[in-house]
């Protein structure tokens, strides 16, 4: 069987590629096993910055429906397995909040349900213009609960609303209207738009911007007095960092700076 996660990094950047076109690159037992593992190994890397890309006629088509009605067979109708499949799926968009690295999306076709919450996860999300996005369970009697999460954080609530109950969906100019995705472009122009996003990254004080996400997704659900003490925090830990000291008499001075990292 052939890999159904693909790796590639180059100068700083880990790419990653959903591989596993027949199943429209289903979230399936494999694959959230595989983009754990390699979650957790970039974690670990000197990479500073991921791409997440797929292969085939669609970005991610969500959950494996396939193995969940087999999940059906259990003498509990499949509760517990539906539960640790949802845990499981949990586990990776956690995982890609918690990266240090910030992971951008490139998404060249259709993303729905479980695959759209997988955009929506992402940090950052560039997409072809004839891509489509939704959460469109409601249309096969399910309710995108767990989707609905990272994207009623992604976009406005009552639009969030209107995808989960009709399962409609959004062209990529709506998309980006929406703020589920940072811009369109030409698919012929997808891979080169995203990899200057990731090399841009790429270039910064990879503590900065490890220091500033972290910092980014706490505050969010915050009070303010709070999301402003955690970031005066963070603030302060990313001032103690060499590079910085060195990123700033480098301004002060004009030239570039020299950083060790």
């Amino acid at each position: 069987m052939p890999d159904i996660l693909e790796r590639h990094d180059e100068a700083g950047i880990a790419t990653l590629t959903l591989a596993d076109p027949d199943t429209l690159n289903s979230l399936s037992d494999a694959m959230l096993a595989a983009l754990a593992a390699a979650l957790d190994d970039i974690a670990a890397s000197d990479a500073r910055a991921v791409i997440l890309r797929a292969k085939g006629r669609a970005f991610c088509a969500g959950h494996n429906l396939r193995e969940m009605q087999a999940m059906r067979q259990a003498p509990d109708g499949g509760a517990a397995s539906f539960a640790d499949l949802f845990d499981r799926c949990t586990g990776v968009m956690t995982r890609i909040r918690d990266l240090p690295q910030p992971v951008i999306a490139e998404v060249h076709a259709l993303a729905t349900a479980a695959g759209c919450q997988l955009v929506a996860t992402c940090d950052m999300a560039i997409a072809a213009d004839d891509a489509r996005f939704g959460v469109n369970g409601v249309n096969i009697g399910l309710f995108c609960s767990t989707p609905m999460v990272a994207l009623s954080r992604n976009v406005p609530r009552k639009r969030a609303m209107e995808m989960l109950t009709t399962g409609g969906f959004l062209s990529a100019a709506e998309a980006v209207e929406a703020g589920l995705v940072n811009r369109a472009v030409p698919a012929d122009r997808l891979a080169a738009e995203t990899r200057e996003l990731a090399e841009t990254v790429a270039a910064k004080l990879a503590a900065a911007v490890r220091i500033g996400k972290g910092a980014f997704y706490a505050q969010l659900e915050r009070p303010l007095d709070e999301a402003y003490a955690l970031t005066r925090d963070a603030m302060v830990a990313n001032l103690a960092e060499p590079d910085t000291d060195e990123g700033m008499a480098a301004f002060l001075e004009k030239r570039p700076p020299r950083w060790t990292q």
